[in-house]
């Protein structure tokens, strides 16, 4: 049986875990490949420095953002455009994540773990909005 209950549940787990994969890839670009080495690397790869500073900055945010449930759809919608480009960086490495260089498989799974975020909502355990910049956000992105 499917309830409201359950389904907030879910959606919470769901929150939970994108949350921590986001803030656990930032981590990992600041304190393992350093920010100058994750600059190095996507000017390797053909992006601007600016790229890998949104990217950490896109994470960070984001990642805080959807753990506490604040302005959770926004904050999705907005990390679909990393999840995409780390989908793109990681094509030529071929679909299994396992392949060297990282697959494509789980940036991919990421991106749909996005947009399910977004259109799922915070679920249970959330702090949903911040009245101070509340009449700024659409009211559509405001869960």
């Amino acid at each position: 049986m499917q309830t409201q209950t359950n389904q907030d549940y879910g959606a919470f787990l769901l929150r939970l875990s994108f949350a921590v994969i986001l803030l656990a890839h930032a981590s990992l670009k600041i304190f393992v490949f350093t920010v100058p080495g994750t600059v190095g690397y996507f000017e390797s790869i053909g992006l601007p420095a600016i790229a890998a500073y949104l990217t950490i900055l896109g994470e960070i945010a984001g990642g805080i953002a959807i753990l506490l449930g604040l302005y959770t759809r926004l904050a999705a919608i907005l990390s679909v455009p990393i999840m995409m480009g780390a989908t793109w960086a990681h094509a030529g490495n071929g679909w299994v994540f396992s392949a060297e260089g990282g697959g494509w498989e789980f940036p991919a799974l990421l991106t749909v773990l996005a947009i399910v975020v977004a259109i799922q909502g915070p679920g249970a355990w959330a702090l949903r909005k911040l009245p101070v910049i509340d009449a700024y956000i659409p009211d559509a992105l405001k869960a």
